[in-house]
């Protein structure tokens, strides 16, 4: 049973899964970025995957970040921050996130550019897309993304390097399919803007129950979180909370 596996062969599965769903559509290995979400995950079992090979780790909330970065300064991680952002919490994130893959505001553009111009320094930035027209998910309505993403591009700080979704969750990664392409197809046409500062080189979608899905629709990064790290104690309202809540 799954979860009797070490870490290494959990990670051994997902590296041949992955391998697999490349091959499947005629994509190489170097298209594709393995994360590890690492939410609720303790210090010495990031280390057990980074002694692994592993060095990408996502994380949804920025305490969380705050807390984990320090101690794990000397193994050289790169920290991505997945989950939905706070303008109350830029300064926690930019410290020490690389990119940040749910930008889903105005709002929140203008203080990540205010308080990086302050520091001199610049960010990636993924656009946050709600695929699947979820209440309870955060992300820009698709037929939004252009007029976000011509805001976004006047910043000087801000880097965009591409878009970010959660597929609606089911137990059938099939029934995913569609909010990938969907993004994939919304920055295709993005692509045609030519906007300053946006790539749009990244997709960011699929998690441990889609990633294959995710992957043959085109994904460059992938988070997995369960599937390695094996299952959590919070429900999944305790990492996507309402936006009612959270903003």
């Amino acid at each position: 049973m799954e979860e009797l596996l070490t870490m290494k062969e959990r990670l051994e599965a997902v590296r041949d899964e992955i391998k697999r769903a490349l091959r499947r559509v005629g994509r190489s290995p170097d298209e594709i970025k393995l994360m590890l979400v690492s939410k609720t995950v303790d210090a010495a079992r990031i280390i057990e995957a980074i002694n692994l090979g592993i060095t990408l780790f996502g994380e949804n909330k920025a305490q969380e970040l705050k807390e984990k970065a320090p101690q794990l300064e000397p193994y050289g991680v790169t920290w991505h921050y997945i989950g939905h952002l706070q303008t109350n919490k830029v300064g926690d994130v930019i410290r020490y996130a690389t990119m940040i893959h749910s930008l889903d505001r105005v709002r929140l553009a203008e203080a990540l550019n205010r308080r990086l111009e302050r520091e001199g320094k610049t960010m990636d930035v993924l656009i946050q897309v709600n695929t699947s027209g979820e209440a309870s998910k955060f992300g820009v309505p698709p037929e939004e993304a252009a007029s976000l993403l011509r805001a976004v591009s006047q910043y000087p700080a801000l880097r965009v390097k591409g878009l970010m979704t959660i597929g609606k969750f089911s137990s059938d990664p099939e029934n995913a399919r569609i909010y990938f392409r969907r993004l994939r197809m919304l920055r295709d046409e993005l692509k045609t803007l030519d906007l300053p500062n946006v790539e749009l080189t990244e997709l960011s979608m699929g998690m441990s129950g889609d990633f294959e899905v995710a992957i043959e629709e085109g994904a460059t990064i992938v988070r997995i979180g369960t599937k390695i790290f094996g299952a959590r104690p919070y429900p999944d309202q305790y990492y996507w909370p309402d936006e009612r809540q959270t903003r």
